[in-house]
């Protein structure tokens, strides 16, 4: 399996700052991604500190291509 986190950093409040939004969105998903079985086909939207859609993350199959 593989875990594929895809964010936007041109977009939303990364745009602005994008280390400190990157890193708010990197703490945020290390402490809820145990809310999730972690299985092929998991997936969840990432929004930024306004709430705008900035990506997603996904796990897909090990053969599945990542993107």
């Amino acid at each position: 399996m593989k875990f594929v986190l895809e964010v936007a950093l041109d977009e939303g409040a990364l745009k602005d700052d994008p280390v400190a939004e990157l890193g708010r969105i990197l703490r945020y998903w290390a402490g809820n991604v145990r809310h999730y079985p972690l299985q092929p086909g998991d997936r969840s939207d990432i929004y930024d500190s306004g709430y705008r859609d900035v990506g997603e993350w996904r796990v897909v199959a090990s053969g599945e291509a990542a993107s």
